[in-house]
């Protein structure tokens, strides 16, 4: 493996540590890091396991005019190691050696000097000494540090580093009593390979770690009791910047699949919005994606389509969204959604052929009223006479109230208190379907978009009817018809967009982790209930992905009860057996998990841990029954993003209700 696996030198320290938890506590250990590069890695082993940290000097012989490329390494102690094929193959004479060492001794010597300020070098007669540097190439400088140290009388000499050959590896094998290598990548072109940040470490740098090591307490663990899964899962973390991970990583996880699915652990969390916008625009711009698919309504998501694609009426992107006006507004009409609609219709316009502008698509089925008012219009403009005969097969709906959810609609057919609509939106979809070849077929392109619009809101129609029916009968039922809907919507809009492009089309779908997490890899999946993420996965194996976002702590965006108004509100730390907590204990601000380049991380998360999802409804009081799940995190996605800190969303209307929350109460947490 060759992926970049550390953001920098602390990171890969840390899960350096994990991997040496052996020594921690122990009385005869001492750390001693390579300078520069290797005191910031040795910094965190040395905090981690209570042991002292020092340095110990080793300087590269670069080649004269090469000097990347070394031929050997001169340490304290005046030490000197030779790479024999280097000076052999390049003839590299007996001067030149000389000159290159006297001048490195030079060095060596000042630096001594800057990072001790006066401090002896620490006794290390009868000690365990871990020799840590930031990574191994040919080894070289490694080696001349063993043979100073020797010199010194250590009871065992420990060499770790996080990235090496496992060819060097082997051979210090043969040469101290441990090596541990965290990762052995495959093939190693070099050490900066396995980091994101590889900066220079500054003298600074260096003398500024040692002074905060030397003020450092002992005799207890900064990271006492620091479980081995949190080790593994530290080694394993990748790089993300504000949740979103380098194009090399992303490209990398998405491959040749055509439907990626990006998920959140909340509706109502900015980080998680504006990852999934930024990594979707990379798709669109860089691997042809050309349709975004969302939890939302057909109807309201159709009117941004049109906007993005220059059809609509709407001049800006805010009116597009004025569509959104169900509960929970702040799912689409906030400040992330609204800049992503402005940028896709820039680059919608900077494109300009109609066939390659990438569109935005509602997936779900809330809509009855609004799509049966969608059909009707769509066909007074083509067909007044079927106009006329939908609006008397939809008018079944209106002896019950004029919600338009359908919510009164399905309690009275349920419990017999009002007829079944359902033969009546089964003859309209059935009567449009039959004509719409015909409709396609008037204006081209345009036309045949139309005609798929009134479509799908006929077949929203059907669905929708049959989930108000079945939501007061069994929540399994309801759940696994939404979901199937909005599986058949996706593949419909799959097909209809390759047969326009005359290309398989691409497609990015966001909704909730828990739509979009294999719903096999979790504890409803007994039930009998699956969803988008696992029907996706049956149906199209091998050509999609999975993605999942989650946090640990911050503010979210939610209601106190369904059709309440938008509060700002606290997002209590997770649970301590969650996959959150756990992610928490790494210690670093974000990480995206590849399970597929992280065998190990992937093992430690098959096992089944409580996950959380933070819906539309966020109540703090009933934590646990409200809002964790159990799941296996490794078998649900192909990757997750943590984002250890997060903040809520911002909607497009911020109620003074909504400035007002999002402060701690004075008795959190532990108020209920």
């Amino acid at each position: 493996m060759s992926e970049r696996v550390f953001h920098d030198r602390r990171n890969a320290g840390r899960a350096l540590a994990g991997l040496l938890e052996h020594y921690r506590d122990r009385d005869d250990v001492v750390v001693l890091g390579l300078p520069r590069g290797g005191v910031p890695v040795a910094y965190e082993v040395a905090s981690a396991i209570d042991a002292p940290l020092d340095v110990f000097l080793v300087r590269k012989l670069g080649v004269p005019g090469r000097e990347e490329l070394a031929m050997g390494a001169i340490a304290s102690g005046g030490v000197i190691v030779l790479n024999e094929d280097v000076v052999a193959g390049l003839g590299i004479s007996a001067e030149i050696i000389r000159e290159v060492a006297e001048r490195e001794s030079r060095e060596l010597t000042r630096r001594e000097q800057v990072y001790r300020e006066g401090r002896p070098m620490p006794d290390l007669s009868g000690k365990t000494v871990i020799l840590v540097d930031d990574g191994l190439a040919t080894g070289s400088s490694m080696r001349a540090a063993i043979l100073a140290l020797r010199r010194l009388e250590p009871a065992r000499i420990v060499v770790a580093v996080p990235a090496a050959p496992s060819s060097a590896c082997a051979e210090l094998e043969l040469e101290v009593d441990e090596v541990v290598c965290a990762m052995t990548p495959s093939p190693f072109f070099a050490v900066g390979a396995s980091y994101w940040d590889f900066t220079q470490t500054t003298d600074e740098e260096v003398r500024d770690l040692l002074r905060a090591a030397a003020r450092a307490p002992t005799g207890q663990s900064a990271q006492a009791g620091l479980p081995s899964e949190v080790a593994v899962i530290r080694m394993s973390a990748a790089f993300v910047d504000e949740g979103v991970p380098p194009d090399e990583t992303l490209f990398g996880i998405v491959g040749d699949a055509r439907i990626v699915l990006i998920g959140e652990a909340s509706h109502g969390t900015h980080e998680f919005y504006a990852a999934r916008a930024q990594m979707t625009r990379r798709l669109i711009e860089q691997r042809g994606f050309c349709a975004v698919a969302v939890e939302a309504d057909w109807p309201d998501a159709y009117r941004v389509n049109r906007y993005v694609r220059g059809r609509s009426d709407d001049v800006t992107a805010e009116e597009a969204l004025r569509g959104f006006e169900r509960f929970p507004t702040w799912m689409w009409r906030n400040t992330v959604v609204l800049d992503f609609a402005g940028w896709l219709r820039e680059r919608n316009d900077r494109v300009g052929d109609e066939r390659r502008k990438a569109g935005f698509y509602g997936l779900d089925l809330y809509s009855l009223r609004r799509s049966a008012e969608e059909v009707i219009s769509y066909l007074e403009r083509v067909d007044p006479e079927a106009a006329a005969r939908a609006r008397e097969r939809y008018a079944c709906f209106d002896h019950v109230g004029a919600d338009d959810d359908g919510q009164s609609y399905g309690f009275a057919a349920a419990f017999g208190a009002g007829e079944s609509c359902e033969r009546e939106v089964v003859a309209q979809l059935v009567d449009l379907q039959r004509h719409a070849p015909e409709y396609a077929k008037r204006d081209g392109i345009l036309a045949e978009d139309e005609v798929f619009h009134a479509e799908r809101n006929a077949v929203t129609v059907r669905f929708a009817e049959r989930y108000y029916r079945t939501m007061f009968g069994g929540k399994v039922t309801s759940w696994n018809l939404r979901d199937s809907h909005m599986v058949d919507t996706l593949e419909a809009l799959a097909e209809h967009l390759g047969r326009t492009r005359g290309e398989p089309a691409k497609i990015v779908v966001w909704a909730h982790n828990s739509h979009l997490g294999d719903a096999r890899a979790t504890e409803f999946g007994a039930t009998g209930q699956f969803n988008v993420g696992q029907l996706v996965r049956e149906r199209h194996p091998g050509d999609c992905r999975l993605i999942g976002l989650t946090t640990y702590t911050g503010t979210v965006t939610a209601a106190d009860d369904w059709d309440a108004p938008a509060d700002r509100k606290v997002v209590r730390p997770a649970l301590p057996n969650s996959v959150e907590a756990l992610f928490h204990q790494v210690g670093s601000k974000e990480f995206l998990l590849w399970f597929e380049v992280v065998p190990p991380a992937a093992e430690v998360l098959r096992a089944a841990r409580l996950e959380r999802a933070i819906g539309v409804i966020y109540r703090p009081e009933t934590e646990r029954q409200s809002h964790y799940f159990h799941a296996r995190t490794a078998e649900e996605f192909d990757a997750v993003i943590f984002i250890d800190e997060t903040r809520a969303l911002e909607p497009l209307e911020r109620t003074a209700r909504w400035e007002e929350r999002g402060e701690a109460p004075e008795t959190y947490p532990f108020a209920v």
